[in-house]
């Protein structure tokens, strides 16, 4: 028995495993483990006081503090989720099974708002309608005299329109993926039975794509109910707070023990929620890809071509076009949402002028900014580069090791991420490194809690990206390398990685647009020696320097768009609009 214990500890896929899962437990496990532990009674080998628990969820405070962000939440979450299905549903069905002209760069287009930061839009939003009920410079309709109501301007209205406008284009990319695997033999087939178009769309096509229908509302709610930068910038002047504002509100000032119960039940509701969505499809036969496969079957729209056509594109404009010309265009007002007072470039180039802003140069000229570009990028390439690897090492084990429990640990690890909203899991760290506890040192206020977390927070992007390229690498290879005496580092660096490397590598430039973009994650950690773009943009926005905000939004977009054209073609990724 020792002796086979030796051998399996002596293994190099065995002490691999260990090191992953050690990795994964720190990263992963540790986070939530402190962060329950905080709020905690010692005497139950916590370190809080239990109380939080009572003040959030039952106290004459707990309306306030939980209840009604709850709702709020809930609310903005569920418009986000049916407006993004209904719309990215249509527009991927325009664009795979129409015969409209252009559908192809309407595609393309229909990508770009999910590589923006989602507060892009919402700072794009406030250009246009803000009006004058927080004070500050009116919005555009507002200068030319329109009279902007409440209700477009703040609260839960705009906050769902611009995630919808954000998120709509991931649901469009589920779905059009769903629909190019629906092969023109399946429909021609119920056709040639006699049935109607209506009733093969609602009784084959339907059917068939309700997973990438449900998949795509899940992830739409369970984004939107745990964004921060939409509702900040939008709800709270008007004091419309959602949990993920609250939870912010709380820590930033010094309520830690509440935020972090509120970190809790944030992680508890989207999970109940993508639970409830995977029971749902649970046991059920989806299948559409046989061993033949078919081009899509396009619909002659004829009359109906030029309606269509109109509002796929107004649909592109509202949420790509516009919104970028209005960022674009803000940044060279002379006034903040104005044209009256003419244009300038100083927001970008020029100098410090105590008459201009308060005195602050441009954004190329901002020292400043510049420390904080380097800074974006530096963690970008830091995170995309350790997720990327402890992703290989983790798809290699669950490629290599036969053991349920090892595998089993590795994916459950690897998936809870994508369970946890970024300001949630912000949260579990400052729980566990603010202080450091036992051999953890305290980490806040550095760069390498912001590393940690943004690897943390990208695994399951990573883990997936990783597993789905070595798995279309045969086991042949590698078994043919074992045979001629090539240790595990080997296969890996002479085998594994050169024939995944397109995938990897293409994973990796994904997960650096993520960190780029992300502010959820970053607001709680980031402080004045640790300054990132995305963090620098909301202050910038929230005290009212509106040129400077999204002239630094247009840089944040500009490097996500590029790097995300690059990954998809270093993926070879195959646009399912052109099949």
């Amino acid at each position: 028995m020792t002796s086979r214990w030796s051998r399996a500890l002596l293994n190099p896929v065995t002490l691999l495993a260990l090191v992953v899962l050690l990795v994964l437990g720190v990263l992963v496990a540790a986070p939530l483990a402190g962060l329950i532990g905080a709020t905690v009674p010692a005497g139950a080998g916590g370190t809080g006081t239990g109380a939080s628990w009572r003040d959030v969820l039952a106290s004459p405070m707990s309306q306030n503090l939980f209840w009604t962000p709850l709702r709020n939440s809930i609310l903005v979450a569920l418009g986000t989720a049916v407006l993004s299905t209904v719309l990215g549903g249509f527009l991927a069905w325009v664009v795979v099974f129409s015969d409209i002209p252009g559908k192809r760069l309407i595609g393309v287009l229909a990508t770009i708002p999910f590589a923006l930061p989602s507060f892009a839009l919402a700072l794009a939003w406030t250009s246009v309608f803000r009006n004058d009920r927080v004070g500050g410079t009116p919005g555009l309709l507002g200068s030319l005299g329109i009279q902007v109501p409440d209700v477009l301007a703040w609260g839960a209205v705009p906050v769902t329109l611009t995630l919808v406008a954000h998120y709509f284009s991931l649901s469009f990319v589920i779905i059009a993926a769903a629909l190019a695997s629906l092969g023109g033999d399946l429909i021609a087939a119920a056709e040639l039975t006699g049935a109607s178009r209506l009733r093969v769309a609602v009784r084959i096509a339907l059917p068939a794509v309700s997973p990438a229908l449900l998949s795509s509302f899940l992830l739409a709610f369970a984004e939107g109910v745990s964004n921060f930068a939409s509702p900040a910038l939008l709800g709270l002047p008007v004091r419309f707070q959602t949990l993920s504002t609250r939870l912010y509100g709380a820590i930033s000032t010094g309520d830690t023990e509440r935020g972090y119960v509120l970190s809790i039940l944030l992680v508890a509701v989207a999970a109940v929620v993508l639970y409830l969505g995977n029971r749902a499809t649970r046991g059920r036969n989806f299948a559409v890809i046989t061993g033949k496969s078919s081009r899509p079957r396009l619909v002659r729209l004829r009359a109906w071509q030029l309606p269509v056509l109109t509002l796929a594109w107004a649909l592109i404009a509202a949420t790509t076009l516009l919104p970028m010309a209005v960022l674009a265009l803000s940044t060279i007002t002379r006034r903040a949402n104005s044209f009256d007072a003419g244009f300038t470039l100083h927001y970008w180039i020029g100098a410090s002028d105590p008459g201009i802003s308060h005195g602050m140069a441009g954004v190329l000229r901002d020292a400043a900014l510049t420390t904080a570009t380097g800074n974006t990028v530096a963690l970008g390439a830091c995170v995309a580069l350790g997720a990327v690897l402890l992703g290989m090492l983790g798809a290699y084990v669950v490629r290599r090791h036969r053991g349920p429990f090892v595998t089993g640990g590795i994916g459950f690890l690897s998936y809870v991420p994508f369970l946890i909203p970024g300001i949630a899991l912000g949260a579990a760290f400052i729980a566990l490194f603010g202080s450091g506890a036992g051999p953890l040192p305290s980490l806040y206020g550095t760069f390498w809690i912001l590393v940690l977390a943004g690897i943390a927070a990208s695994i399951p992007y990573a883990f997936q990206t990783a597993k789905s390229s070595l798995g279309q690498v045969s086991y042949e290879l590698e078994e043919a390398a074992t045979l001629a005496g090539a240790g595990t580092g080997r296969r890996i660096g002479r085998i594994l990685l050169p024939l995944s490397v397109r995938g990897v590598v293409g994973g990796a430039m994904l997960v650096f647009v993520t960190v780029v973009r992300d502010l959820s994650l970053m607001v709680l950690l980031v402080t004045p020696a640790t300054p990132l773009l995305a963090v620098q943009t909301f202050r910038y926005a929230s005290e009212g320097f509106t040129q400077h905000a999204n002239a630094v939004t247009l840089i944040i977009a500009a490097v996500s768009v590029t790097a995300t054209i690059l990954a998809r073609r270093l993926q070879g990724a195959r646009r399912p609009w052109n099949a």
